[in-house]
């Protein structure tokens, strides 16, 4: 009986002794590191910092205030990105661009085998001469037919055939001309032009391909001007104004400063960032920026 209770008091105390040193082990655990020595501290505070996230607000894209001027990044992009296809499908006898060709508005950038065009062209001009005689004739035997019926020396019948003689070989005559018309457009369709002043992006095709109707054969952009557009606090949307002036620089130009001005302030507050967007235009009568740069934007009181 009395090893029992001895047995019994010493499942008792059991539990204290395991609590007892776990805390003596938390308590050791928990105390303080030793230091660093003093040449690896620094190499430590370094990748601390590297690891740390980026928290200003240029960073993430949005502009930031610094000195009273509005700073922020953008990229620029072309105000036109046009898609060229011929109107008429034939196969390619001429290339005048090529890709990163500068173009200017009216300009011949290809041109199509235009054989057939021209045959049908001249066949066309030999119908109009042939109308045009026939007309000549009708006309003259109207006038003939018109003095007659005048003395009444032919019956009305002979007049009318005659009048409607002259109103077909008039018809026939601008059939022939309309025909010429659109083999004339043919031709200058067979050439592509260039709707804007640019540069080539994009060069879909070469001498020999054959080209369908919506088949597109270059792809042109706008370069004068560019714009650029970047994001604003909407905190700061009672200091961006339309015709505002700001300044531009890019990695390409150091040191080049480019103007511009605000052309558009949204009207709309994105909730996610809280901020607006701004688009602003840039002249580039140099052609030094190009579509897709990045820029550093400053735009002051």
């Amino acid at each position: 009986m009395k090893r029992l209770t001895i047995s019994i008091l010493m499942m008792a105390l059991l539990p204290f002794g395991c609590a007892k040193k776990d805390a003596t082990v938390s308590a050791t655990t928990t105390q303080a590191a030793p230091a660093l020595p003093s040449d690896v501290q620094n190499v430590a505070a370094a990748a601390t910092a590297a690891s740390a996230p980026a928290t200003t607000t240029e960073a993430s894209g949005i502009a930031s205030e610094s000195g009273g001027t509005i700073v922020a990044t953008g990229e620029f992009i072309s105000p036109v990105r046009s898609e060229l296809a011929v109107k008429v499908p034939g196969r390619v006898a001429k290339m005048y661009v090529d890709e990163g060709s500068r173009i200017s508005r009216g300009q011949a950038l290809l041109e199509l085998e235009t054989d057939y065009p021209r045959l049908n062209l001249e066949k066309a001009q030999a119908d109009i001469a042939r109308a045009v005689s026939a007309e000549q004739d009708a006309q003259r035997d109207l006038n003939r037919k018109k003095e007659l019926i005048a003395k009444e020396s032919i019956p009305q019948a002979t007049y009318d055939r005659s009048q409607a003689m002259f109103d077909q070989a008039r018809a026939a005559k601008q059939s022939a001309q309309a025909q010429a018309n659109i083999f004339r457009q043919q031709m200058a369709d067979s050439t592509l032009r260039s709707p804007i002043d640019g540069v080539v992006a994009e060069k879909r095709t070469d001498v020999g391909q054959r080209l369908g109707d919506a088949t597109v054969a270059l792809v042109v952009v706008q370069t004068t001007p560019l714009k650029l557009r970047f994001r604003v606090p909407e905190k700061e949307i009672s200091r961006v104004h339309q015709g505002q002036n700001v300044k531009a620089t890019v990695d390409a130009y150091a040191g080049d400063v480019f103007q511009g001005k605000v052309s558009v302030v949204g009207g709309v507050i994105d909730p996610a960032t809280r901020s607006f967007t701004v688009e602003t235009e840039f002249p580039n009568r140099d052609g030094k920026l190009k579509p897709g740069m990045f820029a550093r934007v400053e735009l002051g009181q």
